[in-house]
């Protein structure tokens, strides 16, 4: 009988492993077919003014036009460009490879392994993968990072290359968002607090060389090149706190809802129930991390992750950056999604798969009734652009306000045909023959826009 239950037993493994393994490599295809279709079935590709910036610096390097973002994600666009490929689908290749990157390295390493797939097929994290964001870049960066925290903490190496691959790791994510600045602050407060422990030490000192990186990289680059970007950046009192607690609110609840990561920006009761989702997500959350002792390794994850997002809202105080969303909280929230869905993994099983299957279906819907047509878009605009001949010269586009989205829009989408475009709005530079207006362009062209904005 014991013999039979044992052969029961693992026969009943064997196959529970069989069906999570196909489960696993159709979430994987979905989720990078759904990526590809996020920017295919959307009027501009998925490019925002951030975008272009990338794009254009990407084309104009080794010349240097831009210090308000590391280089790290923009030579990434250009090494794919060395392939044939323009800088638009190579921007969307660096987000497929970081996709298909933490998956590798989730299965080879047996690292997060399941976790990956499901945080990574949420479709805020399917929107990050599909846009021209340097977020793509980071999250494949926080992921290294997490594992070699892991090898440090189980103490895989000598001292020497704990620190050396801690260091190395945390200077990776530095050169691709400047917010990196909050997981090195992390991390060595983490490295102080654990002292007394083997690998508080290599914590404290890879920081301390992360921070010497930091003061080396503004005297050296930014410096030289911007000088007064930090004077420039850096303001007191830019909104007030309520209009930040509110943002923060927003930011946070549509990060942590796993269906839908935006809210209607007009307001409505549909937003109670985004915003709702999000904050029953949250108390769940709280409540499976703390109701079972965390590791090493996932203390560590939440440190980097909670105080990420502190320090995202604190540092509003001092620099203009865009609202808190989804997008620029995806590195702080990446590794707290990973240590939510192994909790919910180890108390529920393969039914927690069902929330990436919802959440991508969630994501097809709004990506067929917001769909643009980007590639017929853009076959229009590269005529047109051929035409004036304005395809491979440095142009600029007015905007008289830039809170007109709709316009915004059409220079964007301009962007991912000649990325080598800056935006004004000096009534001036419509003088010039290389400067592009909206009904310049609406004239000649029609484009194909979203239904839904």
């Amino acid at each position: 009988m014991k013999a039979k239950a044992v052969i029961y037993n693992l026969t009943t493994a064997i196959l529970i492993k069989l069906k999570e393994k196909n489960i696993q490599i159709s979430m994987v295809i979905i989720t990078l077919v759904m990526t590809i279709l996020r920017f295919l079935l959307n009027e501009k590709g998925r490019v925002t003014p951030d975008g272009i910036r990338f794009m254009r610096s990407a084309h104009v390097f080794p010349d240097i036009d831009n210090t308000i973002t590391p280089f790290g994600y923009i030579l990434s666009i250009k090494f794919f460009t060395l392939f044939g490929l323009d800088e638009f689908w190579s921007s969307k290749l660096v987000g497929i490879f970081s996709f298909l990157s933490i998956i590798f390295i989730a299965k080879k390493a047996n690292f997060y392994f399941r976790e990956a797939v499901l945080t990574c097929s949420l479709f805020g994290f399917v929107s990050i993968f599909a846009a021209t964001f340097s977020e793509t870049l980071t999250l494949l960066s926080v992921f290294i990072l997490i594992f070699v925290s892991e090898q440090v903490l189980k103490s895989k190496w000598n001292s020497k290359k704990e620190i050396i691959y801690l260091s190395l790791s945390l200077i990776l994510i530095f050169n691709i968002r400047y917010s990196a600045l909050f997981i090195i602050g992390g991390t060595g407060l983490l490295g102080l607090l654990s002292l007394r422990k083997k690998y508080g030490k290599s914590f404290l000192l890879a920081a301390v060389i992360a921070g010497m990186y930091i003061i080396c990289y503004k005297l050296l680059f930014i410096d030289i090149f911007n000088k007064n970007y930090v004077n420039e950046s850096l303001e007191m009192g830019l909104k007030p706190t309520i209009q930040l607690l509110t943002e923060f609110y927003q930011g946070l609840t549509t990060s942590f809802n796993p269906f839908v990561h935006i809210a209607n920006p007009g307001g409505g009761i549909i937003n109670w129930g985004i915003y709702g989702i999000g904050f029953l997500n949250i108390l769940l959350l709280i409540f499976f991390l703390f109701r079972k002792k965390l590791s090493d390794i996932e203390k560590y994850m939440l440190f980097i992750g909670v105080s990420g997002i502190i320090c995202s809202f604190l540092i509003q105080y001092f620099y203009s950056a865009d609202a808190l969303g989804y997008r620029l909280l995806a590195p702080f929230t990446f590794p707290i999604w990973l240590i939510y869905f192994k909790r919910l993994f180890e108390n529920f099983g393969l039914k927690v798969y069902l929330i990436g299957v919802m959440s991508l279906c969630t994501g097809f819907a709004f990506t067929i009734l917001s769909k643009g047509n980007y590639l017929e878009n853009r076959k229009q605009i590269s005529t047109y652009l051929k035409k004036e001949k304005l395809d491979k010269v440095p142009l600029i586009f007015y905007i008289n306000d830039m809170d007109d989205l709709e316009k915004v829009q059409i220079s964007e989408l301009i962007g991912t045909v000649n990325s080598n475009i800056y935006i004004t709005s000096q009534p001036k530079d419509t003088l010039k023959k290389t400067t592009l207006t909206p009904y310049k362009v609406l004239q000649k062209i029609k484009i194909d826009k979203n239904k839904y904005q």
